[in-house]
């Protein structure tokens, strides 16, 4: 059984077919460059940050909250960067003594009911998030309405969702069994490369 393919995010290419194939790599490419502006929008203002308060003696207000944003932005991306690479934390002991045709029709089912769970999370997200936008409250250092630090909850759900749903028509698609749209199942005995 064969491990991940790495490639770089930027290389990623779908082997899905036609229109699913084009969202799943224009998904791919959202995830790499949300989770590298964060990362890297994060390391400046904290940065920022310190060298204003150790070398100018003064703070900047706003970091903390900016923070707090990306934070969460990094968190929604992420989850769906985790399921495109297979990075979820899985409990396989049951499922690794099945035979290979019900270890399959398990995974169909497992994708498909993760993904309806992530659409209803996006769904009661997006309702929370039209309440905050109700309440008109505003973040105190920004001045910017507090629904803005949620705006990624609903997309992140969204697009794990939607990975998960191609994670199970790749598995319908295909002969071998996978954990996501480019991860086979199985172990290997290579050490993982961190991404």
């Amino acid at each position: 059984m064969a491990a991940e393919q790495d490639v770089p995010p930027s290389a990623y290419r779908s082997d899905l077919p036609g229109p699913l194939g084009w969202l799943d790599n224009g998904i791919a490419r959202l995830e790499a460059f949300l989770l590298a502006a964060g990362v890297l929008l994060m390391a400046a203002n904290t940065v920022s940050n310190v060298v204003g308060r150790f070398v100018f003696g003064s703070s900047i207000q706003a970091t903390e909250e900016i923070n707090r944003i990306l934070i969460i932005l990094i968190t929604f991306a992420g989850i769906s960067y985790a399921a495109r690479h297979g990075r979820h934390i899985r409990m396989t002991a049951f499922f690794d003594l099945m035979p290979p045709k019900l270890r399959k029709v398990l995974m169909i089912v497992i994708a498909l009911v993760t993904a309806g769970f992530m659409f209803a999370l996006c769904w009661y997200s997006w309702g929370y998030l039209m309440t905050q936008m109700g309440r008109g409250r505003l973040m105190s250092s920004l001045q910017i309405p507090v629904w803005y630090t949620l705006v990624w909850v609903p997309i992140g759900f969204f697009m794990t969702g939607l990975q998960y749903f191609l994670t199970a028509i790749k598995n319908i698609l295909s002969p071998d069994i996978y954990l996501s749209t480019t991860v086979l199942e199985g172990y290997t005995d290579e050490p993982e490369q961190e991404v």
